[in-house]
C-alpha cells in the first residue's frame, strides 16, 4: 500500500515593511491648526488701527501748530513806528470826555475831566493797550451795521512821533470776542475785546492819583431884608388956645 506524501508548503517570507505607512495618493490629509487663530487676527488689526490714529493725531498737531501764527504774523492796529502813546482822549456818546497826557516832566497827567495828578502805573497800563491792539480780520460794509454809524465811543491817541488817530468803537461782535472799529474814518476791522476794554475803563475810572473827595462849595445865602417901621416925623397940630371969654 502506498503511503501518501504529504506535500508541505513552506510559506514565503513576508517583507518587512516600515512601521510609518506611505499614504495612497489621493488619500484624505488631516487638516492643521491655524497658526494665527480669529482673536489674534482681531488684536492685531486693533493695534494697527490704534498706530494709525496715534499717527494721524500726532499730524494734526504739527498742522496746528504750524498755523497758528507767530508773533511775527500777528498785525496789530499801530505800527511800532508810531512810537509810543503821549496821549489818549476818550469821548463817549452819552458822558463826559476824559483826556490824559503826558505832562513837561513825561509824566502821567489827567487834563479832563479834571486837572489832577495821575497814578503813573494806571495810565501807563492803558498806554501799553494800544500798542498792543491786535486786528482779528478785518471787514467791510456798511456803518450801521457794525454800529459805526453812531459811535459808542471816539478814542483819540497821539504818539510821540507826532502822529495822531481816531478810533470809533461800534458793536462788539455776536461771539463778544471782539469790537468793529473803524480806524480814522477809513479802515474797518474787529479788534480784541480786552485791549478795548482795558482803555475804556479810563472813562468810569480815571486813574487819580488820589480819591478825590467833593468839596462842600460855600454858598451864602441873603438874609430877608426887614424894614423897622420908623415913627412918622410929620408935625402934629399945635393945640389951640380957646379964648376965654
Amino acid at each position: 500500500m502506498a503511503r501518501k506524501t504529504t506535500s508541505t508548503t513552506k510559506a514565503t517570507p513576508r517583507k518587512k515593511t516600515s512601521t510609518a505607512r506611505k499614504e495612497a495618493p489621493g488619500a484624505s490629509v488631516k487638516p492643521q491648526k491655524p497658526i494665527f487663530r480669529a482673536g489674534t487676527w482681531i488684536t492685531l488689526i486693533l493695534l494697527a488701527a490704534l498706530i494709525g490714529i496715534t499717527v494721524y493725531l500726532n499730524r494734526k498737531k504739527e498742522n496746528t501748530a504750524e498755523a497758528t501764527p507767530t508773533s511775527e504774523e500777528i498785525t496789530y492796529v499801530f505800527a511800532a513806528t508810531e512810537g509810543t502813546a503821549s496821549s489818549i482822549e476818550i469821548k463817549p456818546a452819552d458822558s463826559e470826555l476824559v483826556r490824559i497826557a503826558r505832562n513837561e516832566q513825561n509824566a502821567w497827567a489827567i487834563e479832563l475831566p479834571l486837572e489832577a495828578e495821575a497814578n503813573q502805573g494806571l495810565a501807563e497800563a492803558a498806554a501799553t493797550q494800544i500798542s498792543a491792539l491786535k486786528v482779528i480780520s478785518p471787514i467791510d460794509g456798511k456803518l450801521d451795521v457794525f454800529g459805526l454809524d453812531h459811535p459808542a465811543y471816539i478814542i483819540t491817541i497821539k504818539f510821540s512821533g507826532d502822529k495822531q488817530h481816531t478810533l470809533e468803537i461800534g458793536d462788539s461782535t455776536p461771539t463778544n470776542s471782539g469790537y468793529y472799529v473803524r480806524v480814522d474814518k477809513d479802515k474797518m476791522m474787529i479788534t480784541d475785546l480786552s485791549g478795548i476794554d482795558s482803555l475804556l475803563q479810563l472813562v468810569n475810572f480815571p486813574p487819580y492819583l488820589n480819591t478825590l473827595t467833593p468839596t462842600p462849595t460855600l454858598t451864602s445865602t441873603p438874609l430877608p431884608v426887614t424894614e423897622t417901621p420908623v415913627p412918622s416925623t410929620e408935625s402934629t397940630p399945635e393945640a389951640t388956645e380957646t379964648p376965654i371969654p
